[in-house]
């Protein structure tokens, strides 16, 4: 899969200009928002710059689809419905997750959908030492590989 799903850990006290635009232009705008993007360089380099703050991985089909079920929200702060998108663009969510995850949609071909996700803290806290500890060494921070789904569950 070719997407990868980056979640915000840190808050906003004490970071550089650099750090706050790079966040603004990942759309990152609070603790605990999340997005999903191609796995490109562009976005590397970003992730790469902000790594100290956020968590990341490879998003799987269910948790795409349980984020857009859940936590997909319209202007006005309306949430997203299987009857909107057959409205818009006549798919369901299950074919729109299959090809997003191929490649040949994107968020942004939903009319008016926020191209961020707002979730909870984890219920259960999180399993690790701290926020503040890369995960490699037992913290939170940092890329999870596939291990990132289970954090962004316990999060919807």
């Amino acid at each position: 899969m070719n997407k990868i799903i980056v979640v915000r850990i840190a808050g906003k006290q004490g970071l550089t200009e650099k750090i706050k635009s790079t966040f603004k232009l990942l759309r990152l705008y609070g603790k605990y928002n999340c997005i999903i993007v191609p796995n490109t360089p562009q976005y590397l380099g970003m992730i790469k710059k902000v790594k100290d703050f956020i968590t990341w991985g490879e998003v799987d089909e269910k948790t795409c689809k349980i984020l857009l079920e859940k936590r997909g929200k319209l202007p006005g702060n309306i949430s997203l419905t299987e009857s909107y998108l057959k409205e818009k663009i006549n798919i369901s969510i299950s074919e729109f997750i299959k090809e997003f995850t191929q490649g040949k949609k994107e968020f942004k071909d939903i009319p008016g959908l926020k191209l961020f996700f707002r979730l909870h803290p984890p219920r259960g806290g999180f399993e690790r030492k701290g926020t503040k500890q890369p995960y490699s060494t037992g913290g939170v921070l940092g890329y999870r590989k596939e291990k990132i789904n289970e954090l962004v569950q316990k999060m919807i």
